[in-house]
C-alpha cells in the first residue's frame, strides 16, 4: 500500500514470466561488479542489511553536489569483514562517487574513530557507476557486532541526482553543506537531514560457512510504514533481534528488508490499462516510485542476495486493493492470479535451493489513504483476501507459513485490524503491531530442514 489479474490466469502468468525474464536480462547486463571487487572466491558472504532500490518519486528527486551524505544502517548479523553495494539502477547518467568510508556509529551522525575504514572499488578510492549498473566495494576488515549501527559516508564531487533511492527509510540520514569531502569526519558537519537511502542498497559480512540470509520480500507493511522513525520496529527488525537473542548474539542469519511502499506482486505503474482510474493523478505523482512488480524484481532483490537461503513472501495486498481506487476497476485481479504469481516465485526460489515462507494477508476493512481521502476495501476484495489466505494456510507448496492475519485481526471483527495494532489508516500496523508480528514468527522456520513438520509449518 502507498505510504502506507481458467484461461485468463494462464495468459496472465505467461505475461508475468516474460516481464520477469526481461528484468533478469536487464539486471545481468547492467551489473558492473566484478569478482575482484567482491573479494576472493573462497570467502563466504551473507547480507546483513539491504534495501530495495526504487525509481525516485519525480517531485522528490534529491541532488547532491560537492557534498557528503552519511547514511545510517542497522545490521542484523555480525561479521569480521564488510563490503557495501551501490546502485545506479534507475540512473540515466554515470554516478561518480569521489570517496566512501564505513564505520561503526557512535551517536547521531558521529562515528567511532577507531572503526573508520576507507572503502575502495577495484582498489581505487573513487568509483564511476554506469547508468543502470551497480558496484560492490572491496572488502575491509572490521568487527561488526550483530544488531549494531554502521555509517556509510559517500562523497559526490559532481551533481548526483538520486534517481535510484529507497524512499521509506524510516531512518534519519545526514547531509553536509557543499563543502567537499567529509567522509572521514568523526564529528559529521550536518547541514540537513533526509529520510531516504540514496544509492546504497546492501551491506554484506563474512560469517562462518554456515551463515545464511533471510529476505523479507514485501510492500509497505514490510518496509515499516506506520512504525516510529529511527526505532527499528519493522517486523524484520524484530525477527533479527529474536534470532540473536536465541543465539546469545552469535546468530549468523542476516535479515534483509526488501519491502517497497505501494509495491505489487503482478503489476507496476507502467501499464496503459491503469490510466483513467478515479485517482489517476494521485498515482501519477508517484511515477514509477512504487517499484517494479514483485515478479520482475525478484531476481535482483531476492535471488541475487549474498548467502540467501530463505525468503518470506509478503506481497499481494496492493494487487487486491489498488483496482477501483488508484487504478480502474477493470484492472482487478482475482485470488487465483495472486496465487499464480506466488507459485511462480516459489518455483524460482526452489530452483536455487531457497526455502520459501508464505505470509497471510492481514485485514484491511475501511483501509484509507488520507491525502486525498480514498477508501480501498470492498466485500469483493475481502473475499479475495480470504481465498488467498485459505490457500496459504492449506498449501504444502512451500516450507513454512506465518499467519500475520491471525496476529493482527480483531477477534470480535476479523475483517479489520485490532485497534491497538492499527497505525490509524486501518491498513498498516503501528509499533505494537509490528512487534507482535515479528514475535509471532517461529524461529524453527530457519533451522535445519530435518526439523519436525510442525515446526517447519510455523507452529510454536
Amino acid at each position: 500500500m502507498i505510504s502506507r489479474t481458467d484461461a485468463s490466469v494462464g495468459a496472465h502468468c505467461r505475461c508475468v514470466l516474460l516481464v520477469a525474464e526481461l528484468a533478469v536480462l536487464v539486471w545481468i547486463g547492467g551489473s558492473s561488479a566484478s569478482s575482484a571487487e567482491a573479494g576472493p572466491a573462497t570467502e563466504h558472504w551473507i547480507g546483513t542489511w539491504a534495501t530495495a532500490p526504487q525509481p525516485a518519486i519525480p517531485s522528490r528527486v534529491q541532488a547532491f553536489r560537492n557534498q557528503t551524505v552519511r547514511l545510517i544502517v542497522h545490521v542484523s548479523a555480525g561479521g569480521k569483514r564488510v563490503r557495501i553495494k551501490i546502485s545506479n539502477t534507475y540512473g540515466e547518467q554515470p554516478l561518480l562517487i569521489g570517496a566512501a568510508h564505513l564505520a561503526r556509529r557512535a551517536n547521531g551522525a558521529n562515528i567511532d574513530a577507531a572503526s573508520d575504514r576507507k572503502l575502495t572499488f577495484g582498489r581505487k578510492g573513487s568509483a564511476k557507476v554506469a547508468a543502470g549498473a551497480m558496484a560492490v566495494s572491496d572488502p575491509v576488515d572490521l568487527e561488526v557486532p550483530a544488531l549494531s549501527d554502521l555509517t556509510i559516508s559517500l562523497f559526490f564531487p559532481e551533481v548526483a541526482a538520486a534517481t535510484t533511492s529507497h524512499t521509506l527509510a524510516m531512518q534519519t540520514n545526514y547531509v553536509s553543506a557543499e563543502n567537499g569531502d567529509s567522509t572521514a569526519a568523526v564529528k559529521f558537519p550536518v547541514d540537513n537531514t533526509i529520510s531516504a537511502w540514496p544509492f546504497l542498497t546492501g551491506v554484506d559480512v563474512t560469517p562462518s560457512p554456515g551463515g545464511a540470509a533471510i529476505v523479507a520480500f514485501g510492500s509497505s507493511t514490510t518496509d515499516g510504514d506506520g512504525s516510529t522513525k529511527d526505532s527499528n520496529h519493522r517486523w524484520p527488525d524484530v525477527l533479527a533481534e529474536r534470532l540473536q537473542k536465541e543465539a546469545n548474539g552469535k546468530a549468523e542469519l542476516g535479515v534483509l528488508n526488501e519491502g517497497i511502499i505501494g509495491n505489487r506482486l503482478l503489476s507496476d505503474g507502467h501499464s496503459p490499462g491503469q490510466r483513467g482510474g478515479p485517482f489517476e493523478e494521485t498515482l501519477r505523482q508517484y511515477g514509477n516510485g512504487l517499484g517494479d512488480a514483485g515478479v520482475a524484481r525478484f531476481e535482483r532483490d531476492v535471488l541475487d542476495q549474498a548467502g540467501v537461503k530463505f525468503v518470506v513472501l509478503v506481497l499481494g495486498i496492493n494487487d487486491i486493493l489498488f483496482p477501483g481506487a488508484f487504478i480502474p476497476a477493470s484492472e482487478s485481479v482475482s485470488a487465483e492470479q495472486v496465487i499464480a504469481g506466488n507459485r511462480q516465485l516459489i518455483e524460482r526460489a526452489h530452483k536455487q535451493g531457497i526455502r520459501v515462507i508464505e505470509t497471510t494477508i492481514p485485514p484491511f476493512e475501511d483501509a484509507t489513504f488520507h491525502q486525498p481521502v480514498i477508501k480501498f476495501s470492498t466485500p469483493e476484495k475481502e473475499a479475495a483476501r480470504q481465498q488467498v489466505n485459505a490457500w496459504i494456510r492449506g498449501s504444502r507448496e512451500f516450507e513454512g507459513m506465518i499467519d500475520f492475519d491471525q496476529v493482527l485481526r480483531d477477534p470480535s471483527h476479523p475483517a479489520r485490524l485490532l485497534p491497538k495494532y492499527d497505525a490509524g489508516d486501518h491498513l498498516h500496523a503501528n509499533d505494537a503491531g509490528y512487534i507482535a508480528s515479528g514475535n509471532a514468527v517461529s524461529l524453527a522456520l530457519f533451522r535445519a530442514p530435518e526439523e519436525s513438520e510442525g515446526e517447519k509449518r510455523g507452529n510454536p
